[in-house]
Parts: C-alpha cells; structure tokens; sequence
C-alpha cells in the first residue's frame, strides 16, 4: 500500500493521539477533502481512526455527501480482502440505493 504524505495538511501528534469522535470526524473529512478519497485501511494507518465506517455514517448524519465503493484491495502486508470500503466525497447529491 502506498503511503500517503499529507503536504497540504499536517496533523500534529496531538491531534491525531486524540481519538474522540469530532476530533476523527475533522481528520477524516479534512483528508477527503484534500484527496477526494479514502479506504479503511488508511483511514486506520494514516488517521488513527479504528472504525472509519462509524465516522462516515456520523458525517452523513451531518449532511457530508460521501459515497461507498466495496472493493478488493491489498493491506500492508500484501494480503488481499473482500468487501474493503473506500469513500469518496460526492461532488453533487447523494441519493440512497435501495437494498
């Protein structure tokens, strides 16, 4: 997995050791802003965040328009897996899917 630098936005070992949920809200959505995207993966590695699934359903609840793609990727020691979410900030209105 590629690591991330985070130029534009630098996280402060404060700020990322604080792990209350408004605190991994900020970093996650100040993350997608900046990059468009995110898996769980990073958002656990590069984040501090242990559940990134969590925060995302919060910030919807706030009205973030951010979208899920299911995937395959590979973590960090070159292991695949199934069903490994990456969200992307919506550029417009994000209707729900049935299921």
């Amino acid at each position: 997995m590629e690591k991330i630098l985070h130029s534009e936005k630098s996280y402060s070992a404060q700020s990322i050791s604080d792990t209350s949920g408004s605190a991994q809200r900020m970093r996650l959505l100040a993350y997608l802003h900046l990059h468009g995207s995110i898996n769980t993966f990073q958002a656990i590695m590069f984040l501090n965040i242990l559940r990134p699934g969590a925060r995302i359903s919060e910030l919807r609840a706030q009205g973030h328009g951010i979208v899920t793609h299911l995937g395959t990727l590979k973590d960090d020691q070159g292991r695949e897996h199934q069903k490994v979410a990456t969200y992307y900030l919506s550029t417009g209105p994000v209707q729900k899917v049935a299921s």
